[in-house]
């Protein structure tokens, strides 16, 4: 898949107004009007489209630049436009909307406007926690959302009776928009704005219904389905198109924007795409060495610890942590070791350790000062290689 920014022959520094220049130059280019029956000129106005959607978004350029394609693909992140009707309606600002400049090309020809369109419904916003096994793994999500929904009883339309109790509005013909033409010495003008009968819906109705007052929606619930990509990040947005609230009057639906949560764990501590568990362990077992079991993400799993280890070492297990959304990279866990002190001892225990204290292999031999600093960069060494 092409660069976004390759396709539309812009730089990556690129402002949103020239963004819709560079834009509007290739949709001309190879609207489907101009080559007609040809199929390449139909893909690249396609492609064109979906380059623009993408990074004409705050959200989904700054996704793109930070994680490329796979940052804005699924649930809603990358459009891929399936009719050219859909990227008529997507920009309606650019094709037809306004003397638009597809007007000015194509003789005013605008696709996408539906007849009885009613208004679009808003977006809805909410939060999904996750676990950090959820976030390794991906995971599939069903979440009950409050919202409008269509109503049944008029089908959405708000007319009592569904579309028999509607007429199609007489002073735009069903269209929604009126044009205005004025003429001048440097030639003629079109503006195009909302029917100031039908509001821009195209109909009248002349029997509201009882159920939505007239809405074509009213209160209720959907339960949705989610899929959550492997290694998403707190505050990381999903889209789910089309699943917001309901449109009044049959008007097309808001988005979701799910915002994922990351739930605070029990044995772990994210940094990145790394994890850090701390093990604690007894005196005895830090001087003799021993075998302990840590937790994974994805189960227990047993490591060697060396005789005489000392407090902090860090253990590396590699590709144990959370994988990068947009690359098959993997962090790793790593398990810090600290040695647990007793705060209250037997006296028989007390005997014993007095008996070592004075023991040469007991008595502390720090190193000197450029061997500290040795230990210090080769752990720094071992930790990152």
């Amino acid at each position: 898949m092409r660069d976004y920014y390759e396709i539309l022959g812009v730089a990556r520094t690129v402002e949103a107004g020239e963004l819709k220049k560079a834009y509007r130059k290739l949709a001309v280019q190879y609207h489907p009007d101009k080559n007609p029956g040809d199929p390449e000129a139909e893909a690249r106005f396609k492609e064109a489209a979906e380059a623009y959607e993408v990074l004409s978004n705050p959200e989904k350029r700054s996704q793109y630049d930070r994680f490329g394609h796979a940052g804005v693909r699924g649930n809603g992140g990358s459009p891929g436009f399936q009719d050219i009707n859909d990227i008529f309606g997507a920009f309606s600002d650019i094709f037809g909307g306004g003397g638009g400049i597809f007007e000015e090309v194509f003789g005013g020809r605008a696709r996408g406007r539906r007849q009885g369109s009613g208004r679009q419904g808003g977006d809805l916003r909410i939060r999904l926690p996750l676990t950090l096994e959820e976030i390794s793994e991906g995971v599939e999500k069903k979440i009950k959302v409050t919202k409008h929904v269509a109503c049944e009883e008029c089908d959405g339309t708000g007319a009592e009776g569904g579309s028999s109790s509607y007429d199609v509005c007489s002073t735009c013909g069903g269209a929604g928009e009126v044009r205005q033409v004025a003429r001048s010495v440097f030639g003629q003008f079109v503006s195009v704005q909302p029917c100031p009968t039908c509001h821009g819906e195209g109909r009248v109705i002349h029997s509201t219904c009882k159920a939505c007052s007239g809405e074509g929606r009213v209160k209720g619930e959907e339960t949705l389905p989610v899929s959550v990509p492997p290694g998403v990040l707190e505050g990381h947005y999903l889209t789910l198109k089309g699943a917001g609230n309901a449109g009044i009057r049959g008007g097309s639906p808001g988005n979701l924007r799910i915002e994922i949560i990351e739930k605070p764990h029990e044995h772990f501590v994210r940094d990145g795409l790394d994890i850090y568990h701390d093990v604690y362990l007894s005196i005895p077992d830090a001087i003799l060495g021993t075998e302990i079991e840590v937790p994974t993400l994805r189960g227990q799993a047993t490591l060697q610890v060396d005789p005489g280890v000392q407090p902090g070492k860090l253990l590396r297990m590699k590709h144990r942590g959370l994988p990068d959304v947009s690359s098959a990279r993997r962090g790793d866990q790593m398990v810090r070791l600290n040695i647990w002190t007793p705060q209250s001892i037997s006296r028989e225990e007390r005997e014993m350790l007095e008996q070592l204290r004075d023991s040469p292999s007991f008595v502390p031999k720090p190193p000197e000062e450029h061997e500290q600093r040795k230990s210090f960069f080769s752990r720094v060494k071992d930790v990152f290689s």
